[in-house]
């Protein structure tokens, strides 16, 4: 599938910078390396969208792969200087809620739900199943800038589902208007990080538990050292973590695996 040749108008309206590339290895790999080469070309919401990523990456450097025409891969440089240290943990939980509003948008009829920290799901409880997620970085050359990396499954048909446990536009039966879906989670994205960079956690705290289908459900959490944390997602603490309950125990989960169990 090759890339409209009306562009992107939507997004372009919302982002001062809109690369649209025919193919690429991987876009925040593209994004990190042009905003270091050249920052004054790449301001706040500069995107690179392409349908056909080589070599993309989720999170805990796994790879992320989709055949050629069949999603959409995205990248969102964002400065962040405004955002302290304290509150940058929102930042994937921002971006998961506006990835997650923009879908829900067209899927009107579907439950559609963010996955702590930042996966987006369709359907309901633990037969829930991905359709998009985000990888956030840091830009090394500099700390103030990040880079939000989406994948979302737009034209993917059921027998090129990676796995059992995800789903696309298409396998919803829908059509997914692309230039909007781009346009409304750029301006979630960037409203968020407005009210993060105010106001804090707590401005934006209710809005991300608000369909953080992840919190009430019993879970299973890998974590980075190979263990595995059991019990209950209770709640968000102020610095966007997961507060885990178990056996009138709380832990606090500020990275790892999450299955909802029930």
């Amino acid at each position: 599938m090759t890339i409209s040749s009306d562009g992107y108008p939507l997004a372009a309206a919302v982002s001062p910078r809109v690369h649209v590339l025919d193919e690429i290895d991987s876009t925040n790999a593209k994004l990190v390396r042009d905003a270091a080469a050249d920052p004054d070309s790449h301001p706040h919401l500069s995107l690179v969208v392409t349908r056909d990523q080589r070599a993309g990456r989720g999170r805990l450097d796994r790879v992320w792969t989709a055949p050629p025409g069949t999603a959409l891969a995205v990248s969102v440089l964002l400065r962040v200087g405004a955002v302290t240290l304290a509150d940058r943990g929102w930042i994937p939980l921002v971006a998961g809620a506006a990835l997650r509003d923009a879908v829900a948008a067209q899927l009107p009829d579907a439950e559609v739900s963010l996955k702590w920290p930042n996966d987006v799901l369709v359907g309901a409880g633990t037969g829930a199943r991905k359709i998009s997620g985000i990888l956030v970085e840091v830009v090394p050359s500099d700390p103030q800038t990040v880079v939000v990396g989406v994948g979302i499954n737009t034209t993917m048909e059921p027998v090129d589902l990676p796995v059992p446990t995800a789903t696309s536009f298409a396998d919803q039966s829908v059509t997914a208007d692309e230039d909007r879906l781009l346009a409304d989670f750029l301006t979630g994205l960037r409203d968020g990080i407005a009210d993060l960079a105010v106001g804090g956690g707590a401005a934006v705290a209710e809005r991300v538990a608000a369909h953080c289908s992840t919190l009430g459900l019993d879970v299973a959490v890998s974590l980075p050292d190979d263990t595995t944390l059991r019990g209950r997602a209770v709640r968000l603490d102020p610095a966007g973590r997961l507060v885990i309950e178990a056996e009138g125990v709380e832990t606090v989960v500020g990275a790892g695996d999450i299955l909802h169990v029930r």
